[in-house]
């Protein structure tokens, strides 16, 4: 499990998080805003209520709720393939790139799960309790000796039948390269539980891909506002054949497979995807 525990990206706001498209003017904009953060709050709130519903009751409402934050937001979603049925046996690891505090919802609205996220999220208004609420696992990413405990908490997840969705880069990247490379550590958790890989693809598209980028130092309020004033902004999720983890494979291996299926998947989407 030795390896980079504090992965750092090279990404900065000042010059990733650009925004050279249109712009909305101020007083929408900021409706958006308002409708965004009574939405996140609203799942906030009615998270215990949710928990008691069945699983596909649940998965449903967690997804139409989580497409709503998107599009609340202003962002429109693009979307490409689905996750295989959930069954019994072992749940699945999806894996995904990391751009922004969008992808959370973006993922959610096709895979929702259970969040790996670092500790410091917990702290967050709105976000942080609805995470803590949704079943988050947080990791402690600055003590080294908490990684084997979660990889244990992965895999039980795992093993009853949950998704753990996880971005491994470990940071966000702006989007415009290939990105960090994907930590093995979660995917020791897949191994140890016998379940499967889900790898999933997001990209912002359009001349105001760049109001998305959430990366270095920037405050969360200042991205919240770069991305409602970013008219046009689109965002594209491809969901991808998943990848069995077995004993033959080791983590390493099994990241960098997982690594180049996101990286390599092709940009033309199929005539199945949908536009909202």
């Amino acid at each position: 499990m030795s390896g980079v525990w504090l992965p750092a990206s090279p990404c900065t706001p000042r010059a990733c998080a650009a925004h050279d498209g249109p712009a909305r003017h101020p007083l929408p904009a900021a409706a958006l805003l308002l409708a965004g953060c009574l939405l996140t709050l609203a799942g906030v709130l009615g998270a215990p209520l949710a928990l008691l519903l069945r699983q596909r009751h649940r998965e449903w409402l967690v997804r139409g709720w989580a497409h709503g934050v998107v599009r609340a937001f202003g962002v429109r979603t693009r979307i490409a393939g689905q996750p295989a049925a959930s069954g019994g046996g072992p749940g699945a690891l999806v894996v995904a790139n990391h751009v922004s505090w969008l992808d959370i919802p973006l993922v959610a609205a096709v895979c929702p799960g259970r969040m790996l996220a670092k500790s410091d999220i917990r702290g967050w208004p709105l976000l942080g309790p609805l995470a803590a609420l949704g079943g988050t696992l947080f990791v402690e990413r600055e003590r080294l000796r908490a990684l084997p405990g979660t990889v244990d908490a992965i895999a039980s997840a795992l093993r009853g039948g949950a998704r753990v969705v996880v971005f491994p880069e470990g940071s966000t990247w702006c989007g415009r390269g290939s990105g960090g490379p994907f930590r093995p550590a979660a995917f020791q958790a897949a191994i140890d539980a016998g379940a499967a890989v889900q790898p999933v693809r997001i990209r912002y598209l359009g001349a105001a891909a760049g109001a998305a980028a959430f990366v270095g130092e920037d405050p969360l309020a200042a991205s919240l506002w770069r991305v409602v004033r970013a008219a046009g902004l689109t965002a594209e999720i491809h969901v991808l054949p998943r990848i069995p983890a077995d004993g033959r494979t080791g983590r390493r291996a099994l990241a960098r497979l997982a690594q180049s299926t996101v990286a390599s998947d092709s940009a033309n989407l199929p005539p199945e995807s949908v536009h909202h």
